[in-house]
């Protein structure tokens, strides 16, 4: 529970023309009720927001309202999840009886483990660390603060590299190093991230991995970096910081996208390929800057 003067202190805003609500929960306007908070970044947010029940609306501050029940802040969504975060009921750290933890694994304070996780030999999991329900967690792999692991990810499996012989078979390459991955790292449920195969693979710290996204040996993702469902990342590939990376997104092996780079749900980007361009949109297979995609969809179209 919360007032609006704790509130406005969390958000460094001004109080403004306080009402008496005490907040419990955040809620959508459809759902809101007198003990809940709401936001709003458009006028018709706001109008939305105003017809509801909600005793607190954060609103960006370009929005103008002389309701009392409004607190105007720089940016409504953050500040929406600022609130929810000091709101959300803080579970006890608790390890699940049918948890498999090898006995070697470093455990810090404040971790937490569920159901039917596996965690191999050596593992170091740090302070504060979540890791959710049938998680594999293989040898080695160090996982630092406040990570978030959930349902079904697998950390730490063998890559997928094989020398050829001259027969056509195939021979497994060495699949030996590590993958360490950083502090305040999300990553989604059933979500693999291959060792590296002599070196490591790296997650940076920061950065949130959805659903569904494989993430190959001997990459490094930067710090910062959004990376959206049924993404692939081949073997070697860079993926730099505050890069964002959309739904379907494929890259070959040894590929880099720059800092800051946007790729769009789908692109596709080749092996060897460098993107870069701090807030550069790319789309299209293979991806290709915003304007060009679209000006090769415009000729297509026309049949050219």
């Amino acid at each position: 529970m919360a007032t609006r003067p704790e509130i406005a202190a969390w958000l460094g805003a001004e109080i403004g023309r306080a009402t008496s609500a005490e907040i419990l929960r955040v809620a959508a306007p459809e759902s809101a009720s007198a003990d809940a908070v709401v936001f709003a970044t458009s006028a018709e947010a706001l109008a939305s927001a105003l017809a509801s029940a909600a005793g607190l609306v954060l609103a960006s501050a370009k929005l103008a309202s002389d309701d009392p029940r409004v607190m105007h802040v720089a940016d409504a969504r953050l500040a929406f999840s600022v609130v929810a975060d000091r709101l959300r009921p803080r579970v006890s750290a608790q390890i699940d009886p049918t948890a498999q933890i090898a006995p070697s694994t470093k455990l810090s304070d404040g971790v937490s483990v569920g159901p039917g996780t596996v965690v191999g030999e050596a593992v170091t999991i740090g302070t504060g660390c979540t890791i959710g329900a049938r998680v594999v967690i293989e040898a080695g792999v160090v996982l630092g603060d406040r990570v978030q692991v959930q349902a079904g990810a697998v950390l730490g499996s063998r890559g997928f590299g094989y020398a050829r012989r001259p027969d056509g078979s195939y021979l497994l390459f060495p699949q030996q190093g590590a993958l360490v991955i950083e502090d305040d790292v999300e990553i989604g449920a059933n979500t693999t991230i291959d060792r590296g195969a002599l070196g490591e693979t790296r997650i940076g710290a920061g950065t949130k991995i959805d659903n569904l996204v494989h993430i190959g040996h001997n990459v490094r993702i930067g710090r910062n970096v959004i990376i959206a469902a049924q993404t692939g990342i081949s073997g070697s590939s860079v993926v730099e910081d505050g890069a964002i990376l959309g739904g379907q997104v494929g890259m070959g092996e040894h590929a880099i996208v720059g800092p800051g780079v946007i790729l769009g749900g789908g692109a596709g980007v080749l092996s060897n390929k460098k993107l870069y361009g701090a807030g550069q949109v790319f789309w299209g297979r293979p991806a290709r800057p915003l304007k060009q995609y679209l000006r090769d969809l415009a000729r297509l179209s026309r049949g050219k």
